[in-house]
């Protein structure tokens, strides 16, 4: 992927998340990482109480979700419309999850944004990242947003590094992305719109919309029917 390939303007389609002004002033997607917090603090109050039950301070949750009684709910969090928390959900703060997604049984997440019809369904850790309107994380995939050496996460695009100033970043989805069970998206991973992800694959950098992820000396791209 090039540096232009990674902008929110060609990754993601924010007619379909709730987020829409936190993106605002910014190039790419993972700067947008630590406004999460701010804009919660300041849209969670805004937002309809005929529609959303503050259920805890900074917590709102849509009338017509679903949520089980043994998730957790940590702060500033925002849960959209028909979205379903399931058994043991794990939810440490700083999230907004749009309309129709699944955030599974013993799933973990923080700092986060996950667009409409995101699926996290069995046992993910989602952590420091943005997953697109659709995309979809296998059972036991998981984003790690932390280097081993704790050094700042670089992003290597095809013409250069880009320096992002963050120690946590997990993995940023384009649209439409399907992550295959088992798979680690390892710190700084950004995955193009329509790409699907082999199972228990180990990604790490940058994979270019409607491919194929087999391994990383196997990346091939769609063909058309």
């Amino acid at each position: 992927m090039k540096k232009s390939d990674m902008t929110i303007e060609a990754m993601y389609d924010l007619q379909y998340t709730e987020a829409g002004e936190a993106f605002s002033g910014c190039t790419y997607p993972w700067e947008v990482l630590p406004k999460i917090h701010d804009f919660i603090a300041s849209y969670g109050p805004t937002l309809p109480k005929d529609e959303y039950d503050e259920v805890k301070p900074n917590v709102w949750i849509h009338k017509t979700a679903k949520v089980f009684d043994s998730a957790y709910f940590a702060e500033y969090i925002i849960i959209g419309p028909e979205t379903e928390v399931r058994q043991c959900a794990f939810l440490r703060g700083n999230i907004i999850a749009g309309k129709g997604c699944v955030i599974g049984n013993s799933c973990e997440l923080k700092n986060v944004i996950i667009f409409d019809g995101v699926q996290t369904p069995h046992y993910n850790y989602v952590g420091d990242s943005i997953l697109g309107y659709k995309s979809h994380m296998g059972a036991a995939s998981l984003t790690s947003n932390v280097k081993s050496d704790k050094k700042l996460v670089l992003v290597h695009a095809e013409d250069g590094d880009i320096e992002t100033g963050l120690k946590k970043f997990g993995a940023m989805l384009s649209d439409h992305v399907e992550v295959g069970c088992g798979s680690v998206l390892n710190p700084g991973t950004v995955i193009g719109r329509n790409t699907n992800i082999y199972p228990l694959s180990s990604v790490r950098g940058c994979i270019d919309s409607d491919s194929i992820y087999k391994s990383k000396d196997d990346i091939v791209k769609k063909t058309e029917d």
